[in-house]
């Protein structure tokens, strides 16, 4: 298909709906290769207040929610939807949760060298299914390599400030477009979507997509 259409992600990479609505999107650009899609994943901290070197799992959960059984219930219902996509998440071996301004920062490098969505990827595997902490700078740097980026350049980048106002303007851009919570998809700069929408809602928006194009 020669007409493309821009979808526009604003997502992120330690928010378990936005795994969970990228399996799912996933899935469905898998069983429409012809879909019109070109896609570009946008920075948004669930914790922009966030220490930049993070803090224990336990205690955001139980400050965030107030108390483990309230963090427990809030949890449930992603756990469930979690294996209805078929992810395996690990929460029990998370032991914190980091600031992820780096991890956006790699992102958009990422991003630069056409890798944006295997560095998406990449993170939230790290996060969610090998429990790693995606705040620390050589995990950054070997995510990276993995997905043949120079983790070098991105070790010498990482330990600058280079790109991160960048990173906080352009979360701040789409708070002020009305986004408030993640993921949330742009169709085509005009149709917002948000939340984890299931595969049978991706094949219509793409076969109405596709039948007007």
């Amino acid at each position: 298909m020669s007409d493309t259409i821009k979808l526009d992600i604003m997502s992120d990479p330690i928010c378990p709906w936005c795994y969970i609505g990228k399996a799912h999107l996933d899935r469905a650009l898998a069983d429409h290769p012809n879909h019109p899609f070109v896609i570009e994943w946008h920075p948004f901290q669930l914790n922009p207040e966030m220490p930049r070197e993070g803090m224990g799992r336990r205690d955001y959960l139980e400050g965030k929610f107030g108390g483990k059984d309230a963090a427990v219930r809030a949890y449930a219902p992603v756990v469930e939807h979690a294996k209805k996509a078929g992810l395996d998440i690990k929460f029990e071996a998370m032991k914190r949760t980091p600031n992820t301004l780096d991890a956006h920062r790699l992102i958009h490098w990422a991003g630069i060298e056409g890798r944006q969505t295997a560095a998406v990827s990449a993170l939230f595997k790290a996060y969610f299914v090998d429990a790693r902490d995606i705040g620390d700078a050589d995990v950054l740097a070997d995510i990276a390599d993995g997905i043949e980026m120079d983790a070098a350049v991105v070790t010498r980048l990482l330990a600058s400030d280079v790109d991160a106002q960048d990173i906080r303007d352009r979360d701040a851009h789409s708070r002020k477009m009305g986004v408030s919570a993640v993921p949330t998809f742009i169709v085509g700069g005009q149709h917002a979507v948000p939340g984890a929408q299931p595969p049978e809602l991706w094949a219509k928006v793409i076969a109405d997509l596709t039948s007007t194009a």
